[in-house]
């Protein structure tokens, strides 16, 4: 098994996503919470102490959450790549059909007394 944590160089082709993204808020927001629950779970003040590492856990956050968005606009770029060359490739199983209308679904309505 292979472990693959860097992006490939097929990503640089992508557009960056923007920064503010909800994975990388998220994030932030967690590793704040984070070094806030450590403060207080070592009887420091909660908010007032180590404002070094609140920022310092922040950003990686914010980091590790743009690199998730990245990644995953990557994986999900080749996966549709590989997914529309297969149609494309294949269009004898991706036949379109007929739009039936609502009523040659349903069954015909008899109000039961």
């Amino acid at each position: 098994m292979q472990l693959r944590l860097g992006i490939p160089k097929e990503a640089r082709s992508l557009p960056p996503p923007p920064l503010l993204t909800f994975p990388s808020v998220w994030m932030a927001g967690i590793f704040w919470l984070g070094a806030l629950l450590d403060n207080g779970l070592n009887r420091r003040p909660i908010l007032r102490a180590g404002i070094h590492r609140q920022v310092l856990m922040t950003t990686l956050g914010f980091c590790l959450g743009y690199y998730v968005k990245r990644y995953s606009n990557y994986y999900y770029a080749e996966r549709d790549r590989e997914l529309f060359s297969y149609i494309k490739h294949h269009p004898e199983d991706f036949v379109e059909k007929e739009p039936r209308k609502v009523g040659e679904i349903l069954d015909d309505f008899t109000p039961i007394r």
